[in-house]
């Protein structure tokens, strides 16, 4: 479990990056999840509605045009209280969890060694290649 925004992003990286190099028979045995904490909790009058990303919030804000809305944007999971917590990334029965799979051992092996290996020049490149793909930036 880590934060919803960029920088849990790059924490969960560094934790599946170990579970690949060191305890790869919980990734292929389907052990390892991820939780999908929400970014943001969005309230108009009554209703209140946790987003996990930018495009949900978007879509939500759309649904609720003229309602003037509330938005708040999570920091992180130490920002949350314990039954924000509870209620959006632990209860069994709301929570989104990912199970972590490899579905092609030899890309992950690639990626994992150029964005994690001691070569700067791979990551370098890997950044250069796919700087124009992403999605989620957080300025």
């Amino acid at each position: 479990m880590t934060d919803a925004d960029v920088d849990g992003a790059h924490i969960k990286t560094l934790l599946l990056t170990f579970f690949y190099r060191h305890m790869p028979s919980l990734i292929e045995n389907g052990h390892i999840y991820a939780a999908r904490p929400p970014l943001y909790k969005i309230r108009a009058g009554k209703d209140e509605k946790y987003v996990v990303d930018e495009r949900e919030k978007e879509a939500l804000l759309e649904k609720w045009e003229g309602r003037n809305p509330t938005i708040m944007r999570f920091k992180g999971l130490g920002e949350m209280d314990a039954d924000e917590l509870w209620e959006t990334t632990m209860d069994p029965e709301t929570r989104i969890l990912e199970r972590v799979k490899v579905e092609d051992v030899v890309d992950a092996e690639k990626t994992f060694t150029a964005l994690m290996g001691k070569d700067v020049s791979e990551r370098k490149v890997f950044i250069q290649k796919n700087a124009t793909k992403v999605m989620n930036i957080d300025i």
